[in-house]
């Protein structure tokens, strides 16, 4: 395998009053990973999502670390126009000094949710996305000058990569001009090109952390012991998103059980089929040829996986065979 392999996890809550159960999971979860032997562990910045607790992936990043003890932890990201540059440098200054050499700063423009949460999270009613590239300069002025002023206390301990986050050519651009590793989300954009990565590699300006790109493309993973259970928890994922983005959820999303007999209109096939292209569902050898074929297509140096499935227990047994058959 010429690829390495990573997870993002979403912190996944049934309900909003299974919050503290989605947490912890999570938390297991990071574990599971670290044992099975994977590169990394992120967790993601959602706001005002019913089912998804990871609001402050930077709290939980400081439980995760706790719990683990060799595997590289980060965000998937911050929302950085939501917040201070030195703020969230503070915050991640503060992680490596509590885990040295295991924190990765990934950071997106995008909100993590709607436009009217987005102005609750700016201080002043008014977010900041087209600031985006020069709070990311900023943050790294932080992190890496020591002549950054205010001073950063504590100091950094080991090196901070920040990692830049999207799903358009837009964030390839910005990546390969600051000379950051670049993270692709496919499974946000299923349409991303590969032109985005080849552009990134083509037009990277070495910077003081990265002397030459590096490239990371996250995609949906849905792997089972067999071909049916696989497309059954993909089927339920497609539905619950559908309703979701649709203003049909109530806010609890459905069971496999529930997703099996569900009505599925032509609308929602063609919402579905259009996701096809950059994930991977079925038994572990079908799931190891599409990654495969994605990487290569993609000519990625690492492929990191989101596994959104109802249950904890199928979550972790798609880990441990994907892993498995790629290792």
């Amino acid at each position: 395998m010429a690829f390495k392999l990573s997870v993002l996890d979403q912190s996944f809550a049934q309900n909003r009053n299974l919050a503290p159960q989605a947490l912890q999971e999570t938390i297991s979860m990071a574990k599971w990973c670290e044992e099975l032997g994977y590169e990394r562990f992120w967790v993601s910045e959602h706001h005002a999502f019913p089912t998804i607790a990871g609001s402050a992936p930077e709290v939980l990043l400081a439980a995760i670390g706790a719990a683990t003890s060799r595997i590289r932890i980060g965000s998937g990201g911050i929302m950085l126009p939501h917040y201070s540059a030195y703020k969230v440098a503070e915050t991640f200054s503060v992680l490596s000094n509590l885990y040295p050499n295991r924190i990765d700063l990934g950071v997106g423009r995008a909100p993590g949710t709607d436009m009217q949460t987005a102005k609750a999270l700016a201080t002043d009613g008014k977010p900041k996305f087209s600031a985006f590239p020069r709070l990311v300069e900023q943050l790294g002025e932080h992190l890496w000058e020591d002549t950054a002023t205010p001073l950063l206390s504590p100091k950094p301990n080991g090196d901070i990569p920040i990692w830049m986050l999207g799903s358009s050519p837009d964030s390839a651009q910005l990546a390969a001009r600051l000379g950051l590793p670049y993270n692709l989300a496919g499974f946000i954009n299923p349409q991303a090109h590969e032109s985005f990565m080849r552009f990134y590699r083509e037009n990277f300006q070495p910077s003081l952390l990265w002397p030459k790109p590096y490239s990371m493309l996250t995609i949906s993973v849905f792997c089972a012991d067999t071909h049916e259970r696989a497309k059954l928890l993909q089927l339920t994922f497609d539905i619950n998103f559908y309703r979701f983005i649709t203003g049909q959820s109530n806010g609890t999303p459905l069971t496999p059980d529930e997703a099996q007999n569900y009505p599925v209109t032509p609308q929602l096939t063609e919402f579905i089929s259009s996701r096809n292209e950059l994930r991977a569902v079925g038994t572990p050898e079908e799931v190891k040829n599409k990654i495969s074929s994605i990487a290569q297509r993609f000519a990625v140096d690492e492929i990191m996986i989101v596994t959104n499935m109802f249950y904890l227990k199928d979550r972790k047994r798609s880990f441990e065979l994907i892993k498995s058959a790629l290792s």
